[in-house]
């Protein structure tokens, strides 16, 4: 159950204690009445992950936590951040472990949330930073984003390693993770919750399911995370893998962190829901190199159509014009330097029958040994408003497609997070493109600055944020998607009715 529908349960329940019993307005017995459209309203209570950054002794990490002005919020409430507990071999865990040995609490976080309108940052170089748990209520909690970016000097998946720290949920798909020998991939899973999660995590190569009970029913333990190596989980290498995680009880949050030695790496963010269609947004336009990784889950085969949304408009890749994926087998296919130097995202549609699907692309920059990795898995249109935090004075790409429609979009800036006024912009997306908007920038900028992005009229708007930063030689990226942030909820309209306690 994801965060939006335990908000509108919750209000709900508040009613209900309120006036005896809430009666949802809807159409009247005899058939005559229509019920009004419901209102959404700001969610009240909001909650989001982040994995543990990085191992590495070279890894430098920031932490941005931003969320927008939103009209109607409720007042007060704040946001938090605490230390969750890391699970170790032994079964124990290392935060608990160390509050046993001298008496102290966990650690602090590197950030601690601000109000609304202003980025807050912080930053740690430990190699032992732990994953966080956060939430955030009343004013603070609408579309509350927080981002993690990493940066590794050397050695396997040296480069920049970007996440969007995501909402609690009970399943999810990750194609274009790998067990290949040069690869090291882990999945992170974060329970928030006061009691264990048991999650299964299953792998599936272009044969299929790969045979493994290691993967069943694991504990992960109340607050805290636990990292699991993919090639602990197979018995043979997969250069191309999609990884599934089912929740049984509980909740978690779950993030793939690959890390390749030769070409850098970057987290891998969950797929959008299986779909018959799907975009994957913003590929870089200097693109070496796009793998496109797609999965199947159902029990049907699917066959997909593959255009490219460019600046100019729709065009099919040369070569590369359909992916056919068998049910329960990962299929994956190379598109080369599919963008020849333009903006552009991959629209995924069925040829005939549509039978839901989850991709994810890799994407590679540079050339040699100054190579760099990200991945674009796909993602939902952004319906009311999205966020990406931690944007630079340089550097930064914010990439918006309108796959079947044109689209008006507004995109603002905030003050800077050291200062800065807010400044935005409203732009005007064609049909079947796909453009990198000139973003607007604070005046006076100082620091890192969120962009809010809003559809304002037309057809569906995905989008993505390119975060370009110069780390140990390389031209090193990261590519975070932005799907809406469920910052609000339909809530139906309701009316006391005190007439049922007589029947």
């Amino acid at each position: 159950m994801n965060r939006t529908t335990l908000s509108f349960l919750a209000g709900v329940t508040a009613l209900a204690a309120v006036t005896g019993f809430a009666v949802l307005t809807g159409p009247d017995a005899a058939g005559g009445g229509t019920a009004p459209a419901a209102a959404r309203l700001p969610v009240e209570r909001t909650s989001l992950l982040c994995p543990a950054p990085s191992s590495s002794d070279l890894a430098e990490t920031a932490y941005t936590s931003f969320t927008p002005v939103v009209k109607d919020a409720a007042g007060g409430g704040e946001a938090e951040l605490t230390a969750a507990a890391t699970q170790t071999a032994d079964g124990g865990d290392e935060a608990g472990d160390r509050a046993k040995d001298d008496g102290k609490k966990r650690e602090k976080p590197a950030l601690t949330p601000g109000e609304p309108g202003k980025p807050v940052t912080g930053e740690t170089s430990a190699a032992d930073a732990p994953a966080l748990i956060g939430t955030a209520g009343g004013k603070a909690a609408p579309g509350w984003t927080v981002q993690q970016t990493t940066e590794v000097t050397a050695g396997t998946g040296r480069g920049l390693l970007g996440t969007a720290c995501t909402a609690p949920d009970t399943e999810f798909w990750f194609p274009g993770a790998s067990t290949a020998e040069s690869r090291t991939d882990y999945v992170h899973l974060t329970n928030p919750d006061d009691s264990a999660a048991v999650v299964d995590v299953e792998l599936y190569g272009k044969d299929g399911a790969l045979k493994s009970t290691v993967g069943e029913g694991i504990q992960v333990k109340p607050r805290s995370s636990e990292p699991i190596l993919l090639s602990t989980l197979a018995d043979k290498a997969e250069a191309d893998l999609t990884v599934h995680v089912s929740v049984r009880s509980g909740r978690v949050a779950a993030a793939v962190q690959a890390l390749d030695d030769s070409l850098g790496g970057d987290w891998l963010a969950a797929s959008a829901d299986p779909a018959g269609a799907l975009v994957l947004p913003g590929i870089p336009e200097d693109a070496a190199s796009v793998r496109l990784v797609a999965f199947a889950p159902g029990d049907q085969d699917a066959d997909l159509k593959l255009r490219l949304a460019s600046p100019s408009g729709t065009i099919t890749p040369a070569g590369n014009e359909s992916l056919h994926v068998k049910a329960g087998m990962t299929a994956s296919v190379d598109l080369g330097d599919v963008t020849r130097g333009e903006a552009g995202s991959l629209i995924l549609t069925p040829t005939g029958t549509s039978v839901p699907v989850v991709a994810a692309l890799q994407v590679v920059r540079g050339e040699g040994s100054k190579q760099e990795t990200a991945f674009i898995p796909a993602t939902a249109p952004v319906t009311s408003r999205a966020t990406a935090v931690d944007n630079r004075s340089k550097g930064t790409t914010l990439s918006l497609t309108a796959p079947s429609g044109t689209a008006k979009v507004k995109v603002t800036a905030s003050a800077g997070s050291e200062g800065g006024t807010a400044a935005a912009k409203t732009y005007t997306v064609r049909s079947g493109t796909t453009q990198n908007v000139e973003v607007p920038v604070p005046s006076g900028l100082k620091g890192t600055y969120a962009l809010t992005v809003e559809p304002v009229s037309g057809g569906p708007v995905h989008a993505a944020r390119t975060l370009v930063v110069p780390v140990g030689g390389v031209s090193a990226f990261t590519t975070q998607t932005l799907p809406d942030d469920r910052g609000t909820v339909a809530v139906p309209e309701a009316e006391q009715d005190l007439s049922v306690l007589q029947k």
